[in-house]
Formats: structure tokens, C-alpha cells, sequence
């Protein structure tokens, strides 16, 4: 089997229910040559995820998943290779977290106004090893306590845009994320195209510094990978793609479902050092 990787994969760190350690088993098993933990507006889950494959052949590329919202819609962008140690992504880091935390509470405050009043910010965040709250935990209690009958509906009836749960998330724009992430030393790509339909914006983030487009996503289409791959061609961007794992949290899809060749890889290193 050629060596291949998986470039978007989620820890406990932020909303996937597996841990460093099993994601890294998960990738063994699925025989996969490189990782990259790319998990919402943190890094935390990088480091033990590198310690957790230090015995193994496997490549942990670190990686995070920025918000950003851009026209009222919101935008994913990933990060490659960014430095997870030290400097200007970890200073806003700490804000995206503050954020996070602010608007959980202000949905619980929401919520209460319209009568779920029996899920508090301690229970949200035991779902998470991290600050990193998010409304799929809150989704996820709101169909454990009985108010929706699944995950879905959680965000069609109290949580999503529009709905008596929701509140608006730090405003930072994809191009600030771009900057953000190539700041740090990292390669931007946007995160699954095909479920954020803003391709028009596509050419205008690629002359922002943009640099991949994740064309090669769970369950898509063949119809769809190849219009993705037309429009990666068509801005010179790298064709990544993922699994988009989040363990027990998303039932459609896990390590290794979806991957790349190894040769992508080396193109995000390639661009990440200019060449």
C-alpha cells in the first residue's frame, strides 16, 4: 500500500471524543504514514500526540482549524506546519479561547430564556480537555438531556444561525486567519469547500496568501472532488484532504477514511519554506 496520510483529524483537545493516544492508534491501524491534529482554535493537542507517535513510523504534522466568518457565513481555515510553541498563534490562541468561553455562556444564558435551563457551563466543559467549548458540546447534551432527538436537530431548533440558543462567535475574518497561520510559519488551506459553498471567495484568499484547498473530503461526491480539483488547478493550490475525524462525535467518518498521498505532504513543505 503507498504511503499516505490523513490532514485533518481532531482530538479531546477540542470536539472529537479521542485522545492523542487513540487517534495515533487508529492512524497504525489504518496503516497511515502521517497525521496532522488540526483541532478548533488550539494547539494543545499537537505535543502529546507527537510523543504519543515518537515510537512508531508515523509523521505528525502540526495543524489547527481557525473560525473565521466572512458575509454572515462561516469559514474554516487550516493550518500546516504551524508553530505550535511559541509566537503569535499561541498569543491569539488565548483570545479565541476567552471567546469561546464567553459565548458558551452567553448561549446557556439564551437558552434559559426560552426554557432549557438544566445544562450549566460545568457540564459543557467536561466534555473537553481544554477551554476549547464549542457548540457541539452543547449539542450533544442537549440530545443526552432530551430536548432534541439527535445531534442535528440540536443546531436546527436552538443552537444554529438564527435559532433562540445561538450567539455570535469572535469576529475574525479568513483573511486574518490566513495572515494569522502564515505568521506562525505555517500553510493556509480552506477547509472543506463543498460544505462552506463560498467558492467565489476562493481566488480572492489565494491572492490573501492562501495556499491549499481541501478537495478530497468524507463522503463527497465524485462530481464534487473533481469540481474542487478543477478549482484547486485553477487558483495553483495544493489538494489536500482529510477524514475530518472527530472519534465518537461524527458517526459519518474516521481516521483514515479519507487521505492523500504522501506527495501532498511534501508540497505543504515545500510551500511552508517558500519553494
Amino acid at each position: 500500500m503507498a504511503p499516505s496520510a490523513d490532514l485533518h483529524i481532531h482530538t479531546y483537545f477540542s470536539d472529537s471524543t479521542s485522545s492523542p493516544q487513540e487517534v495515533v492508534d487508529d492512524a497504525l491501524k489504518a496503516g497511515l504514514s502521517c497525521i496532522a491534529i488540526t483541532d478548533h482554535d488550539i494547539v494543545e493537542g499537537v505535543a502529546p500526540t507527537i510523543e504519543a507517535a515518537r515510537p512508531h513510523v508515523l509523521e505528525v504534522v502540526p495543524g489547527i482549524e481557525l473560525s473565521s466568518e466572512f458575509e454572515n457565513c462561516d469559514i474554516h481555515i487550516l493550518g500546516y506546519f504551524v508553530d505550535h510553541l511559541q509566537g503569535p498563534l499561541l498569543e491569539k490562541i488565548n483570545v479565541l479561547l476567552d471567546a469561546r468561553v464567553e459565548r458558551m455562556k452567553q448561549m446557556l444564558v439564551n437558552l434559559k430564556a426560552v426554557g432549557v435551563n438544566n445544562i450549566e457551563f460545568e457540564e459543557v466543559s467536561a466534555l473537553t480537555q481544554s477551554r476549547a467549548v464549542g457548540r457541539a458540546h452543547l449539542a450533544t447534551l442537549l440530545q443526552q438531556k432530551g430536548w432534541v432527538p439527535n445531534f442535528k436537530a440540536a443546531f436546527e431548533k436552538y443552537i444554529g444561525p438564527g435559532c433562540p440558543g445561538y450567539a455570535h462567535k469572535y469576529k475574525q475574518t479568513p483573511f486574518e486567519a490566513i495572515e494569522l497561520i502564515r505568521s506562525s510559519g505555517g500553510v493556509a488551506v480552506m477547509a472543506h469547500p463543498m460544505l462552506t459553498q463560498k467558492d467565489e471567495l476562493i481566488p480572492r484568499f489565494a491572492k490573501a496568501g492562501l495556499k491549499g484547498l481541501e478537495v478530497y473530503y468524507p463522503n463527497s461526491m465524485n462530481t464534487v472532488t473533481e469540481f474542487y480539483e478543477r478549482i484547486a488547478k485553477k487558483n495553483n493550490l495544493i489538494a489536500t484532504g482529510g477524514s475530518d475525524a472527530h472519534g465518537k462525535a461524527k458517526s459519518f467518518t474516521y481516521v483514515g477514511k479519507r487521505t492523500v498521498p504522501m506527495e501532498v505532504v511534501e508540497q505543504l513543505r515545500r510551500a511552508k519554506n517558500g519553494k
